[in-house]
């Protein structure tokens, strides 16, 4: 990835996860204010489209996680692409550290999930919420600290955070699939082989790609695979190497075009809604509740061993180079910065619980873990890591 472009995508990153923070700050206000029932039916207005006999009824809520974060996807999706075609992501030498960072990152805080919820095969559904990572947020943080983060870390959280969400969206396909609809699952490859002749074209309209990635939506939406899949899957079809009537990168373009609307727009509303918890009766004896205590431990304790470890042993073993300009502390401090899940764990949690009770304890276990790990990653980089002249970029 060029510099240049590289620096703005981290900038609007950072910049939309301090949006982010805002969201779900106004989101928990509001629900514990009088306002609070006012927010709860603002959820649930009712939104539908029909044409014949086909119909898309809603509430609110479910708009904005199926189809808003339809867009999300997308948008990591192209990301994904680029990054493994000609980014930082392209070679053996670039994926392999946070490869394995990821891939850890993954593996112990679920596996810290199932241990505490073991024994209980409804709580262990929830198994991959404490596996993902937010960018947004966690940039979010990196730039508040300024030139106390070297460009280093921010280049090695995003690769992290990219494979992370490309390891939610397997995760996701795989285990958070409800029971299938054949006519809509034979619908939707009828529309994917529609998008793999728009890439074998290599057709530069938008319009085509919308329009048929529109289709598949609504036949994934339709087959019990969740809806938001449909969004990556469109965005691997765009060409890489296509380009528009003025000779622009079609790719790029759209990364350019999506990448606001979603970090000022799609995500902050997706937290404003997913974000506001009732702290009425919440408690000591709260967090003690199995799947909220899984998750936060997952989060803070599972993400920073499944993430550091793999990039010591690698580092010490002369595997990969440690990134220029960091240190050991701050490659651990940036550990605990990936424990930050909100955005994606929310996401998850939606997907593997239905009761509201389930719910409500994964927001508590999300929203707790997630700024544990914000403040104690900031903190260490703030006062333990160094000066702004020892890591600067």
């Amino acid at each position: 990835m060029p510099l240049n472009r590289l620096r703005e995508f981290l900038r609007l990153e950072a910049a939309g996860g301090i949006v982010l923070m805002i969201a779900a700050l106004a989101a928990l206000a509001v629900a514990n204010s009088p306002l609070g029932r006012l927010y709860l039916d603002f959820l649930d207005i009712p939104g539908s489209v029909q044409v014949g006999a086909l119909a898309i009824a809603k509430p609110l809520l479910l708009w904005v996680n199926d189809l808003w974060m339809a867009v999300f996807f997308f948008l990591v999706g192209l990301e994904i692409k680029r990054e493994v075609r000609e980014g930082q992501l392209s070679t053996r030498a670039e994926i392999a550290l946070p490869a394995a960072a990821a891939l850890g990152g993954m593996i112990v805080p679920g596996l810290v999930y199932a241990l505490v919820n073991w024994g209980s095969p409804v709580n262990l559904k929830g198994w991959a919420i404490p596996t993902a990572t937010d960018i947004a947020f966690a940039l979010g943080i990196l730039a508040l600290l300024g030139r106390r983060a070297p460009m280093s870390l921010k280049v090695l959280l995003t690769a992290i955070a990219i494979i992370d969400d490309l390891g939610a969206i397997v995760v996701i396909a795989v285990f958070y699939t409800a029971d299938l609809s054949a006519l809509s699952l034979g619908l939707a490859a009828v529309a994917i082989a529609g998008l793999v002749a728009l890439n074998l074209f290599r057709v530069a309209h938008v319009a085509a790609y919308v329009l048929v990635g529109g289709i598949l939506w609504i036949c994934v939406l339709k087959s019990g695979v969740h809806a938001t899949l449909a969004g990556v899957i469109t965005a691997f079809a765009i060409p890489l190497g296509a380009r528009d009537e003025a000779g622009r990168p079609l790719l790029a373009q759209l990364e350019h075009l999506l990448h606001p609307w979603v970090a000022f727009l799609i995500l902050p509303m997706f937290a404003f809604a997913n974000a506001g918890i009732s702290l009425d009766g919440i408690g000591l004896a709260s967090f003690a509740e199995p799947v909220t205590l899984g998750i936060a431990l997952g989060l803070v304790l599972g993400k920073q061993a499944g993430i550091f470890l793999p990039i010591w042993l690698a580092i010490r073993l002369g595997l990969v180079k440690m990134p220029a300009g960091a240190s050991w502390l701050q490659l651990y401090a940036l550990s605990i910065l990936c424990g930050i899940g909100f955005t994606m764990s929310l996401f998850i949690g939606g997907l593997a619980f239905e009761s509201a009770e389930h719910k409500a304890y994964v927001r508590l276990g999300v929203l707790s873990g997630s700024v544990v790990c914000a403040v104690a990653g900031f903190l260490l980089l703030r006062f333990c890591a160094g000066s702004p002249r020892a890591t600067a970029d």
